[in-house]
């Protein structure tokens, strides 16, 4: 999957009291270069959380605010994440499988066919088509009845993509669901063709059930304001499977792109499926319907997802919040019980955190993504998560998953300094009013410093945020 299509995609919250660990004193001292950041930005330190602690060391370097609660935005993917590896392991793998209520004879199958969702969190279109086609090598060319879709495995988690922000047409709003396929997003393409004084519109993928209504003008001359008389519209709403692209566009233009989310998990899931099919050499009789695997239904193909190492590295480094959150609940499927829901997934982590000894007061989870207004941690408490993330078996792998400083991930284009380079594995967090980073800090020195800020304030998403971590972090690879 493209990169840029992956950083597009980064209520009932509960308090979770986990077992009692000994809380650091708190100090009311932050770097000098760190106040002058502050009184440059006239950002006052009360939304400000910092903790810094040496891995090997008991006391910390720096704890200011530290037990206060903060929105972490996407940093409370460290926790989601770490969650996962440790409770499943790094080999696991979520399975998609393809059922048959009838004979086969003859390619031919008799009956309806099953498609049943394993909640596997990265199924791109190359990987659908790939499921397609093992579907197709197991000796199916027509399937007679309907394509069932049995996404059960995940309690319904809504329909309004438009929750968060009031953006249902972005990638990173999109809904959990136990068979979600290609994040349910299409990109939008607009190309002059000036030979036939036309504009063309497409879709890539392109759903069997995708209308795609193309009214655009072809303006003569030269590309003066790009893009900006290209109107995409979804004119029956966010669930809806109708795409219209209106307005001007200039013969000198070269293509334009938009990317757009759309249809129900199901609806695209189904629509990209028949395409594929029918790609593949294959036909379908019947329509698209919603249920549960007939407990009779015979086993025709299991496609595997990518394994959870994989996937962690991918959430982590490109803050995919759908994936995080589909993670969040096959922990509630895993370890708490089926359909998973998003209590059962706190409940999840909850237990974790027990297991481990270690103690957030006052954490709430709402999804498990960051991508909420209501979700809380303490900058001790994801300290305390990534110091016993450092001692785990499996600490290779979740170092992998976060960004490296001035190399890949949301991290590519911070800290780009020659020394620094390669030297941070830290998760990045925002949204509106916040700003956080959250990783391991491999100093000058040769020491390891866990370090975690946290800012709330309505200046930490326009400069301050990232202005205030680059003090720190400069002050502590000089240690």
């Amino acid at each position: 999957m493209p990169t840029l299509f992956l950083r597009m995609l980064a209520l009932g919250g509960a308090t979770l009291l986990v077992a009692t660990t000994v809380v650091a004193r708190d100090r009311p001292y932050l770097p000098p270069d760190v106040e002058k950041a502050l009184a440059r930005y006239r950002v006052p330190g009360t939304g400000l959380s910092v903790f810094v602690r040496e891995v090997g060391r008991d006391e910390p370097l720096v704890s200011y605010n530290s037990a206060v609660p903060r929105n972490p935005a996407s940093t409370m993917k460290v926790l989601t994440t770490y969650a996962a590896l440790e409770s499943l392991g790094p080999a696991y793998t979520w399975r998609t499988r393809a059922y048959a209520t009838g004979p086969i004879r003859d390619q031919v199958l008799e009956g309806n066919l099953v498609l049943v969702g394993g909640g596997d969190p990265y199924m791109t279109a190359e990987r659908w088509w790939s499921f397609v086609s093992g579907l197709r090598q197991a000796g199916v060319q027509r399937i007679a009845g309907d394509v069932i879709i049995d996404n059960t495995l995940f309690t319904p988690q809504g329909e309004d993509r438009g929750s968060f922000d009031n953006r249902p047409y972005r990638t990173y709003n999109v809904l959990p669901d136990a068979l979600m396929v290609n994040f349910q997003t299409v990109t939008i393409n607009v190309v002059p063709d000036p030979a036939t004084g036309s504009v063309r519109a497409s879709a890539n993928p392109w759903p069997a059930n995708l209308v795609l209504d193309n009214s655009v003008r072809l303006d003569p001359g030269s590309c003066r304001r790009g893009s900006g008389g290209v109107v995409v519209g979804m004119p029956d709403g966010p669930t809806g499977s109708r795409i219209s692209v209106s307005g001007h566009y200039a013969a000198g233009c070269g293509q334009f792109s938009v990317p757009r989310a759309l249809m129900r998990a199901p609806d695209y899931a189904y629509g990209l499926f028949k395409t594929f099919w029918q790609q593949s050499g294959g036909s379908l009789s019947g329509g698209m319907k919603l249920g549960a695997v007939p407990a009779d239904a015979r086993l025709l193909y299991t496609h595997d997802s990518l394994s959870l190492a994989e996937v962690i590295r991918l959430v982590n480094k490109f803050s995919s919040n759908v994936m995080a959150r589909t993670v969040f609940l096959t922990l509630a499927a895993e370890k708490v019980g089926r359909p998973a829901t998003s209590a059962g997934a706190r409940q999840a982590v909850l237990n974790f955190l027990a297991s481990r000894g270690i103690s957030i007061p006052e954490l709430i989870l709402e999804n498990g993504s960051g991508l909420s207004r209501d979700e809380r941690i303490t900058a001790q408490g994801l300290a305390d998560v990534l110091l016993d993330a450092h001692q785990s078996q499996y600490m290779p792998e979740f170092a992998a998953s976060l960004p490296l400083s001035a190399t890949d991930g949301t991290l590519k284009r911070r800290f780009r300094s020659a020394d620094m380079q390669g030297r941070l594995r830290m998760k990045t967090g925002s949204l509106e009013e916040v700003s956080a980073l959250a990783g391991y800090v491999s100093a000058a020195s040769g020491r390891t410093f866990v370090t975690v800020i946290i800012l709330n304030d309505p200046k930490a998403d326009s400069g301050a945020g990232q202005a205030i971590q680059a003090a720190l972090i400069e002050w502590v690879f000089g240690q």
